[in-house]
């Protein structure tokens, strides 16, 4: 009988009435909240607006939330829909895609029609440069806090392994032709670090190198598609296949392409971004004065 392993939760949900809240849910809500809280302190040490960044995941977060479902569907759709096991569990399994190409990809549109409609004080637009290089090292942190949540559902796990820090699956969790297994590798937790990783290297290479923004978001959707690429080898578990190849592997691939070709089209690209402060009452009262003059 092993002695050393990663045990896992009793308990992924409760219920509150007629109410269902699910520990894998609110790693969701709360890496969230990291990434914005993260991204608008960032922000802000480069001379922008309080809220700016709000106002943006106003927009991006919805539209990476679509983007996770359609990973769900694309990923599990005939699992959801031989027998009609119902519509309702795409919907409610939205947060196991969280970090699917989609979900960033539809965040980033998001983003850049967020930062359309948003006009600062004197009516200028906000750049999306500068709040893609903010929040590039913000997600990677949100999405390690959100990838904990599979360790909760027990969902993310590789290949049986007798390792000490393999994780314990529950029988009822154990995919089919697994059941006599009890511990697997935990890609989850591999995922977790390697978004860490991410983000502190995205940090490093902006200060580094004089990144500005666009080429910190580049580099950040480089590195989070290079891992996924990999960990996809790791996990296992039925996945929809096009031309030979999962679904996901092909989304981290193109993603990975799009940001390293990025990266070399724009490598004489250099300087920080550094927002201008906004003018103070007085200065606005002074340029006013000095105009009408």
């Amino acid at each position: 009988m092993r002695l050393a392993y990663i045990p896992s939760p009793a308990r992924s949900s409760w219920h509150f009435g007629p109410l269902p809240v699910r520990a894998q849910a609110l790693c969701v809500i709360a890496g969230i909240l990291l990434a914005v809280w993260l991204a608008g302190r960032r922000y802000r040490a480069i001379g922008g607006r309080r809220g700016v960044v709000l106002d943006v995941a106003a927009w991006a977060v919805p539209a990476g939330l679509i983007g996770a479902a359609a990973g769900v569907v694309l990923v599990d759709g005939r699992r959801f829909f031989d027998g009609n096991p119902g519509l309702w569990h795409t919907v409610r399994a939205w947060d196991t895609a969280i970090g699917f190409p989609g979900a960033v990809a539809l965040g980033a549109a998001g983003a850049w029609l967020g930062c359309r409609r948003i006009h600062g004080p004197r009516g200028e637009r906000v750049r999306l440069g500068p709040v893609a290089g903010a929040a590039a090292p913000a997600i990677a942190f949100g999405a390690a806090v959100v990838s904990l949540g599979n360790w909760l559902a027990q969902r993310s796990y590789g290949e049986p392994s007798s390792l000490w820090w393999a994780v314990r699956i529950s029988p009822e969790h154990r995919l089919p032709g697994y059941e006599n297994y009890a511990t697997f590798q935990p890609v989850f937790m591999y995922q977790a670090l390697w978004d860490v990783a991410t983000g502190i290297t995205v940090i490093w290479a902006a200060r580094r190198f004089s990144l500005p923004g666009p080429r910190v978001f580049a580099l950040y959707a480089a590195l989070f598609a290079l891992g996924g690429f990999w960990l996809e080898w790791l996990r296992i578990g039925q996945a929809t296949l096009v031309l030979g190849i999962r679904t996901t592997e092909l989304g981290d691939a193109v993603v990975f392409a799009l940001g390293v070709g990025y990266l070399i089209r724009t490598r004489r690209m250099r300087g920080v971004d550094l927002l201008p402060a906004p003018k103070s009452a007085l200065e606005r009262d002074s340029s006013s004065n000095v105009t009408s003059v």
